[in-house]
């Protein structure tokens, strides 16, 4: 039923945004401009945007690009998806082009709705607030920095784990999951530990997420009216937090070095200016959904993969139980330890892989500019595809396996596997991504073995892959 309201709102949200577009914004004719990439616009206004969204509902998300480079025996063809003119570079070469030409040739692109989500209190779009938080954001996930948070995700990762999981017979993954990150994305972000205090966002930031991917009607009761009121509720809720920070800095009660909301609030841009407060709730607000909803789907895929690969699940175990063995009593997790865990790192990438969490993404073209010998026009969007390489025999021998060898030694040739995106807009959090999700497989198989209740549990990807039921399991856990 819910892939079927979703469905029929995409239906109307694409033919109306299309008409729009058709009355207000009639292109130049293409024979103008060169020639275009091999490819059709689908149907008249709805375009291809359907049979794009439809097959990552039935869980095969890739099927839209490998049919249509096998139709035009080309790595780059053109669309129309979501109301826009689309081109589709697809492979290494696609992506190595893409990724260096970046605020050169194309620049990030996405809906106008993201605005009304995510408003600006400087009035400026989310694309350039964007440009400035990735400015920003090095400097707290650079690795050295990151060093000092690995015990304190060891601790949310005990607390998780003893409220969640211990005394269960079953559970549900990606709801636990959620948890996990959501927690840690609270405590490291904004200090902001305490259960009853986390799962008061947990609710509005559900709300938000859900209504991301919704259709951008803005009346009561609908998915995007509810996230705009959960966008305004939760960032009141950051305001407060903000101003008391400001305080506790001032009177030596809080650290500089404590979280990401101390970070910005002590960092000025180039000219020496400092982020207003409501400025600051904007990108804690951004940070705190990237932060969380892409790592919960790694961490429910690590357990999907491990509870289908016993050898693979042993290989980890043993790791991690060496790592265990040699903490004392009470002892946490340290960066060194970390650096210890390198083939679940290899198993996590094998996951990411297969299921990656960031499926694509759009730009824009700034120009026209000329790519494998066909014309790419001005203001077309572009987007690029993971599964173009991740699951493509060119790439990756035999890419259905699962193989974590694939990433010993140099790994992956460059620009094949891209589960974090590449070039300047490489997702930022990609090393926190990695301590989080290890820390989690950590304390997983030290825990527990599992079994999946439901073997062929159906997988939907919308944006991002899910278990259709959430993964529920059964646990066993090691005897003592």
């Amino acid at each position: 039923m819910e892939v079927f309201y979703v469905s029929l709102l995409s239906v109307f949200v694409i033919l109306v945004s299309i008409s729009l577009h058709f009355l207000f914004f009639k292109s130049k004719s293409s024979s103008s401009s060169g020639q275009l990439p091999p490819g059709k616009t689908g149907w008249p206004v709805v375009g291809e945007s359907l049979e794009f969204l439809s097959t990552g509902w039935k869980g095969h998300p890739e099927k839209f690009i490998f049919d249509r480079i096998a139709k035009y025996s080309s790595t780059v063809f053109r669309t129309h998806l979501l109301g826009e003119k689309a081109a589709v570079f697809c492979g290494a070469g696609g992506n190595k082009f893409l990724f260096s030409n970046e605020n050169k040739l194309v620049q990030a692109w996405w809906p106008a709705s993201v605005d009304k989500v995510f408003p600006s209190s400087t009035q400026t779009s989310s694309k350039e607030e964007a440009i400035k938080m990735r400015k920003m954001l090095p400097n707290f996930f650079k690795p050295e920095a990151l060093q000092r948070y690995v015990g304190v995700m060891d601790h949310i990762a005990q607390r998780h784990f003893a409220d969640g999981w211990e005394n269960q017979k079953e559970v549900v993954i990606f709801p636990l999951a959620k948890n996990y990150t959501f927690w840690l994305a609270c405590r490291l972000f904004v200090s902001v530990e305490d259960p009853s205090h986390v799962d008061k966002f947990a609710e509005p930031f559900n709300l938000l997420a859900s209504g991301l991917i919704s259709i951008p009607v803005d009346l009561p009761g609908t998915p995007f009216n509810k996230a705009i009121k959960a966008s305004n509720y939760i960032r009141k809720e950051l305001l407060t937090i903000i101003k008391q920070r400001k305080v506790d800095l001032n009177n030596g009660k809080a650290s500089p070095t404590q979280d990401i909301l101390s970070h910005m609030l002590l960092t000025s841009d180039e000219s020496g200016k400092f982020m207003h407060e409501m400025d600051i709730a904007d990108k804690i607000l951004g940070l705190l959904i990237g932060g969380h909803d892409t790592a919960s789907s790694a961490c429910t895929f690590v357990v999907k993969y491990l509870a289908e690969l016993p050898e693979v699940y042993e290989g980890v175990y043993k790791e991690q139980m060496e790592i265990a063995n040699s903490k004392k009593a009470g002892e946490l997790l340290n960066w060194d330890d970390v650096q210890k865990m390198k083939y679940s790192w290899n198993v996590a990438c094998e996951v990411l892989r297969l299921a990656p969490p960031l499926q694509g993404a759009f730009r824009e073209a700034l120009s026209d500019f000329m790519y494998n010998g066909f014309t790419i026009p001005k203001g077309w969007k572009i987007y690029w595809s993971a599964n173009s390489t991740h699951i493509n025999p060119e790439c990756f021998p035999n890419p259905r396996k699962f193989d974590p060898s694939r990433f010993e030694g140099t790994g992956p040739a460059p620009y094949t596997f891209v589960p974090f995106g590449g070039g300047p807009r490489m997702c930022p959090g990609k090393e926190y991504a990695r301590l989080e999700i290890l820390v989690f497989m950590h304390h997983l198989v030290k825990r527990f073995r599992w079994e999946k209740i439901i073997p062929d549990e159906k997988i939907v990807v919308n944006p991002m892959p899910i278990p259709a039921k959430g993964l529920p399991v059964r646990l066993f856990p090691h005897k003592a």
